[in-house]
């Protein structure tokens, strides 16, 4: 009969363990599935942002690639595999070499003219970081502004395919 009062006490201090265990359980998964990305834009926004870049596009175009047919590329298509398994193989990378990968750099660049083959725009992937440190640090350089720094020694992604024409603007 004294031992009734601690199984009954066992018993709630259970229930409200699992309680709380699967509660926030389904919290991460709701919050994996849900959550959107900063920086989401809506399709005007992007519309207007590829509209405001037609004055540089067109200064590139008349000087570069007054002589081709199409003009320059304004855009890079990449598989959602290739993406996928690029940032798989980088964050493997940069554990590899030491590294935290935290994020993804773009740059602008232009492909070797080869031949008849004008040197088209494409966008590079490069991973960024920083190094892993056995000690713990109060501050996030990441969160302050300008992200981490590019990773050294990691891999980047290019080989998109450009647009149908390569001048063609938003939408495709």
């Amino acid at each position: 009969m004294k031992k009734l009062p601690l199984l009954i006490l066992g018993f709630i201090l259970g229930a409200l363990a699992m309680y709380f265990y699967c509660n926030n359980k389904l919290k991460l998964n709701d919050m994996s599935e849900t959550s959107t990305p900063k920086g989401i834009i809506t399709p005007l926004e992007i519309k207007e942002l590829t509209e405001a870049y037609d004055s540089r596009y067109d200064t590139i175009n008349n000087t570069v690639f007054r002589d081709v047919k199409g003009g320059d590329n304004r855009s890079s298509w990449y598989s959602l595999d290739d993406l996928e398994n690029y940032i798989t193989l980088a964050k493997q990378q940069a554990q590899d070499l030491k590294y935290n990968m935290d994020g993804v750099r773009l740059y602008l660049g232009a492909k070797p003219i080869v031949g008849e083959t004008p040197g088209y725009t494409t966008l590079l992937f490069v991973p960024t970081g920083t190094p892993m440190t056995s000690e713990g640090k109060m501050l996030n350089l990441a969160l302050q502004g300008g992200g981490s720094p590019d990773i050294p020694g990691g891999n980047g992604l290019d080989r998109g395919n450009g647009g149908e024409p390569p001048s063609a603007n938003y939408p495709q």
